[in-house]
């Protein structure tokens, strides 16, 4: 199989309408987690991400590997990509990546699985990891505002009460940290990593716009419910930095 783009399928898209946001407001990844899966991997000449949205593993990747092939089922995620000399993007579904037959030694879904057909998916990771090769997949789960325990606790109203209902049903493994997942490999055990992001309130409303829910519920009422909620926060938030920090859950399996 020659390493080419395949042509595009049908997908349940929930970020393409808010590429340009979701590029903009997401968090980052910790550099110690990239660093730490090129050590794992066998060798560092390729690293396929896949699901690869706009490209928050795969530019870090590329500062280890020497080439990162970027997929994503959403054309609109990818063209916000920043370009790379060492990464390669095109449109694909993460079950028919085009890529050869054990041709990557690392495979990552980042904040992604959770909207894969896992079985097919578990199926193509096997087909493109060479021997030994290491596939990684994580998540972050609900954020919780360090220093402003009252304006966090009214961010947890707005997530399980006020969009609670427009997240989808895969959400609910997010929210387990991937544990019951399955993970046909060798399962290796991670170090934990810390992800956290300094922010003012605008920057922080601007990521709870990203959520799959509050753009559901937008779409289907036709209002916006950050409003409320920035209306709330506001004095509680004050207008300074405040520390936001998310549960990274890393599960990760080689190939034998």
């Amino acid at each position: 199989m020659s390493d080419g783009p395949p042509s595009q399928l049908p997908f349940a898209d929930h970020f393409s309408a808010i590429a340009a946001a979701y590029a903009a407001a997401r968090p980052t990844y910790p550099p110690a987690l990239f660093a730490w899966l090129a050590e794992l991997a066998p060798a560092r000449r390729r690293a396929w991400d896949c699901a690869a949205g706009n490209g928050q593993a795969s530019l870090p990747l590329a500062e280890h590997f020497a080439e990162v092939v970027a997929t994503d089922a959403s054309r609109a995620q990818l063209a916000r990509m920043p370009p790379h000399g060492r990464v390669r993007r095109y449109a694909s579904m993460a079950h028919a990546s085009a890529l050869r037959d054990a041709s990557s030694e690392l495979i990552t879904v980042a904040q992604a699985l959770h909207w894969l057909s896992r079985p097919a998916f578990w199926a193509e990771a096997r087909r493109v990891l060479v021997d030994g090769g290491v596939v990684a997949v994580w998540c972050y789960g609900i954020q919780r505002i360090v220093d402003a325990p009252e304006a966090d606790r009214l961010v947890g109203h707005f997530y399980h009460d006020v969009v609670g209902p427009y997240w989808a049903p895969e959400r609910r493994l997010v929210e387990s940290g991937y544990d019951a997942l399955e993970l046909p490999f060798d399962e290796q055990r991670p170090p934990a990593f810390q992800m956290f992001r300094d922010w003012r309130l605008p920057e922080f409303l601007a990521y709870l716009r990203t959520w799959s829910a509050t753009h559901r519920f937008v779409t289907e009422r036709g209002v916006d419910p950050v409003l409320e909620l920035e209306a709330a926060l506001a004095p509680r938030w004050g207008a300074g930095i405040r520390r936001v920090q998310w549960p990274l859950s890393l599960r990760v399996g080689v190939s034998r």
